[in-house]
């Protein structure tokens, strides 16, 4: 029980501490809001786009979900930093719980922050005449928690050598920007050419773009338990690799 309770507490801290910052609602809210509306609208004024119906704004739907969660998710290890300078984390780290408690309390606050923010942008389907099914609605939000808890993995792993926000955001951005390029949240994957398909068919990202595109969409390019599959195997592995680096580094092993 004991376990138990530590993980809620962080979680529930974690989840505080974000509905306490009303500008991060509002911007979860407008920035994919402004992606759809412009870049949509203009690059899908500027091409032929068959296959979907509504076109390239459908298209592009599911994958700024899969921004969204992308960008909330990797950033979520700031707060690690922000909490090792202030002592905070020092503060979790003598508390009776594991070291795996205390990473997965904050994995799944900030991958529960992450699907608020899908969710949000999820119900602007009904802008786009998107018939979401109640199915494709609830799987729509197992995949955004699948999705999550891998891509927090990997911004909890970071931060667990990271000792400052500034060496932690610049190498953020030699990982948030390829995942998400690379995944096919804006171009259809199948055209590609082989040596660029080999690096998209790495991301992991990828594959949960895909998912939510059959959940939303009802259409794919890689067969639906493939992506299921993969993002679940991505998401323990993740987990259980920042809970192992957080693990060895306060035992000064790494």
């Amino acid at each position: 029980m004991g376990e138990l309770e530590g993980i809620y507490t962080i979680w529930r801290r974690e989840n505080t501490r974000f509905l306490r910052y009303k500008s991060r609602l509002i911007t979860s809210f407008v920035t994919p809001l402004l992606w759809l509306l412009i870049f949509g609208t203009g690059l899908g004024s500027a091409m032929r786009f068959g296959g979907i119906a509504g076109g390239y704004q459908t298209f592009i739907f599911p994958g700024i979900i899969g921004m969204t969660i992308l960008f909330t998710s990797l950033f979520s290890g700031i707060s690690v930093i922000v909490d090792r300078q202030y002592g905070f984390l020092k503060e979790m780290f003598v508390a009776p719980i594991s070291r795996s408690s205390i990473v997965l309390g904050k994995a799944l606050g900030a991958s529960t922050t992450a699907m608020i923010q899908g969710t949000i942008i999820l119900f602007l389907a009904f802008m786009l005449n998107i018939h979401l099914t109640v199915v494709g609605f609830l799987a729509a939000m197992l995949i955004m928690i699948i999705m999550s808890l891998g891509l927090v993995g990997i911004g909890l792993f970071i931060s667990a050598f990271m000792e400052s926000m500034e060496g932690f955001n610049l190498i953020m951005n030699f990982v948030v920007l390829p995942m998400f390029f690379l995944s096919g949240a804006l171009f259809p994957i199948t055209s590609l050419p082989e040596w660029l398909k080999i690096a998209v068919y790495l991301d992991p990202l990828t594959y949960g773009v895909d998912a939510l595109r059959y959940a939303i969409l009802n259409t794919s390019t890689i067969p639906f338990f493939v992506d299921i599959s993969v993002i679940l195997v991505f998401a323990a592995i993740m987990v259980f690799a920042s809970a192992y680096a957080f693990t060895k580094r306060e035992q000064g092993l790494m």
